[in-house]
């Protein structure tokens, strides 16, 4: 069984373009349904450089723009309330990203706690160059996932994905997911069958949809 990746941008437009096809395990095909999904919409702290974590700032402009826009690229791939249930993360930014994407669908998300983010610990509020100057990184530099290992008290990539895990096994059928970027690329491994080398390299950003289609 393969499924595929479909990244879609709303920054200048619909675009697309396919992310690798994988063959899944069956264990793994057995349990994830099809999925989309949506990254929160740009925040303050996000236009700011600042990591939220567990915390959360408002939307901007740009970012109620983005959670717009992809509920007309969701309308124009026919989604609804026949065809998909929603969850959200519990979190303001995702459930206003949620709202406003999804409310003119008549789709509903349910918050789902296993959609938050990763918690930030001690680096909550803080940019990179103040992080990198109270905890250096270490000589050669690092990968993305290598970073986030690395916070201070922060939750773990483990308790992440493990959480993660969890939600895609309770899901029934074809599900919108709204979520945040560590646990988007962590769900995503997941319902791949892919590691995190491969997960910390996905280009995820703000006003971004992803269908992970052939699920059941």
């Amino acid at each position: 069984m393969s499924r595929e990746a479909f990244l879609h941008s709303e920054t200048t437009g619909v675009e697309a373009h396919a992310l690798p096809s994988m063959t899944l395990p069956e264990h793994v095909a057995r349990f994830v349904p099809d999925l989309i999904l949506l990254r929160h919409g740009e925040t303050e702290w996000n236009r700011a450089g600042r990591f939220q974590g567990h915390r959360d700032s408002p939307l901007t402009s740009l970012g109620r723009a983005q959670a717009a826009a992809m509920g007309r690229l969701l309308a124009g791939l026919g989604i609804g309330t026949r065809t998909h249930r929603a969850r959200t993360s519990p979190q303001p930014r995702a459930v206003e990203t949620a709202r406003l994407a999804l409310g003119p669908l008549g789709i509903r998300a349910e918050p789902d706690p296993r959609l938050m983010e990763i918690g930030m610990g001690r680096w909550t509020g803080l940019c990179r160059s103040e992080i990198d100057a109270r905890w250096p990184p270490p000589p050669g530099g690092e990968g993305l996932f290598d970073f986030y290992a690395r916070c201070e008290g922060g939750e773990t990539l483990d308790a992440v994905a493990e959480r993660a895990a969890a939600l895609l096994r309770s899901l029934s059928g074809p599900t919108i997911l709204v979520t945040h970027g560590v646990t988007l690329r962590l769900l995503c491994a997941a319902a791949l069958g892919q590691g995190r080398r491969e997960a910390g390299s996905y280009p995820f950003r703000q006003g971004q949809v992803v269908r992970i289609a052939g699920g059941g």
